[in-house]
């Protein structure tokens, strides 16, 4: 499904500008300079620092300096049963914990060998496509007040605000949900939810379609974002680029397409892609994947299976609360499943989801018992930021804001 480009722009001397190719045939005269561009700048989304060398305003050189937020998650992970530390996903991409917590869940009950009863993979589907919404109106409001439409802004997080709801009345927390657990999640759908999710699915569209209508044609919008850090088809290939910046330069690969889990391939959804692989692209393929999204969750809606929503497994679950009151048997099982974790098998697994930012995965290597041996995040953000020093390059200082926002990174998940 290409999402092409809806206005054309001649070839201009401001574009020509832009590449890599016109800086190094250019005779630019005068002594170059270094600055440093964060890590304390709003457009930079965290504690990001880029080292930039000038020539004028004209950038020759962008080196990424990441690290200042590394919390040593995966060295926590091996010291922690493996239902501890789903908190802790929740702070990679802190604006989906939602959809990390099902990632991680996922890669844990593949070393298990587990599998969710249909009703469990729906559950995780809302979630994930929830979070995918959540995200991308962050990302894109974040995106459009970076380079000046404030008024998005504005439009975004109300729609973000309205799914906080969803979410707090779903997990019992807004912001650091901890929803998921190893083999299920930590309760059923609350009564009314579904209600009120088809609800805000219903008023979310014509929503989107103004938002859609501000931006999309909107003369300073597109020349702030056309052919601004443009990604080819093998560059993006290359640098391992996954997610939304991968499909902008036209590589059709969405890990729920590639590789179904959670009954994905039973969904009709379509996947976006670019056609030019530039800010704009970037743009444009996260205004369509939340129509996606949302067509994704009504389909859900609509087939919704009854029945368990976690995996039976007596040996490595705890029992049911009103067994462990009333039985000796079961309070020492509970006794042994909360203090040694459950009973891992040895062996290594990767899995990897497809998350708001590109394919968060994990890699577990056990050697038996409740806690990882290691433990290793692939984590998207940091991934997709391996590309600034190849793009970053030959465009205006202003230009740096314009990309960083199209890229739409978390550095809490990149310093993890």
């Amino acid at each position: 499904m290409a999402i092409p480009h809806v206005i054309e722009t001649p070839d201009t001397l401001a574009s020509a500008a832009r590449s890599v190719e016109a800086i190094n045939d250019s005779e630019l005269l005068g002594e170059k300079l270094v600055i440093n561009m964060g890590p304390s700048h709003p457009a930079t989304h965290g504690v990001l620092r880029i080292l930039l060398e000038l020539d004028g305003e004209i950038i020759t050189k962008a080196v990424p300096d990441i690290g200042y937020l590394h919390r040593g998650d995966e060295k926590i992970a091996e010291n922690m049963q493996y239902n501890q530390f789903v908190p802790y996903t929740d702070r990679l991409d802190y604006l989906a914990p939602l959809a990390n917590n099902v990632a991680y869940a996922l890669a844990v009950e593949k070393l298990m060998g587990w599998e969710l009863p249909p009703r469990g993979k729906a559950i995780r589907v809302i979630c994930c496509e929830v979070a995918r919404i959540s995200s991308h109106l962050l990302g894109l409001g974040a995106f459009g007040m970076d380079v000046g439409a404030t008024t998005v802004f504005l439009y975004t997080f109300t729609e973000r605000e309205k799914l906080y709801n969803l979410i707090e009345m779903l997990t019992g927390a807004r912001f650091t949900t901890s929803y998921t657990r190893v083999g299920g999640q930590i309760r059923d759908l609350p009564e009314g939810f579904v209600a009120a999710l088809s609800q805000f699915l219903d008023q979310f569209i014509p929503q989107l379609d103004e938002i859609d209508r501000l931006l999309t044609r909107n003369r300073i919008w597109v020349d702030r974002c056309r052919d601004l850090g443009v990604i080819s088809k093998e560059d993006a290939i290359s640098f391992g680029l996954t997610g939304p910046n991968l499909r902008g330069s036209g590589v059709e690969y969405d890990v729920r397409k590639a590789l179904p889990y959670l009954d994905y391939h039973k969904y009709d959804f379509d996947i976006p892609i670019g056609t030019v692989g530039d800010a704009y692209d970037r743009y444009l393929i996260r205004i369509e994947e939340m129509r996606q999204s949302v067509k994704i969750l009504r389909q859900v809606i609509d087939k919704l299976p009854s029945g368990p929503i976690a995996v039976q497994d007596p040996k490595n679950l705890p029992p049911r609360k009103p067994e462990v009151l009333m039985k000796m048997e079961e309070l020492i099982h509970h006794f042994i499943i909360h203090t040694e974790g459950i009973d891992a098998p040895v062996g290594e697994v990767y899995f990897g989801a497809e998350n708001p930012k590109g394919e968060l995965g994990f890699y577990i290597n056990s050697k038996g018992g409740g806690v990882p041996y290691r433990l290793k995040i692939r984590a998207p953000s940091f991934v997709n930021l391996s590309i600034l020093p190849k793009i970053v390059p030959g465009h205006m200082m202003s230009d740096v804001v314009a990309i960083l926002g199209s890229l739409d990174f978390v550095m809490g998940e990149c310093d993890r």
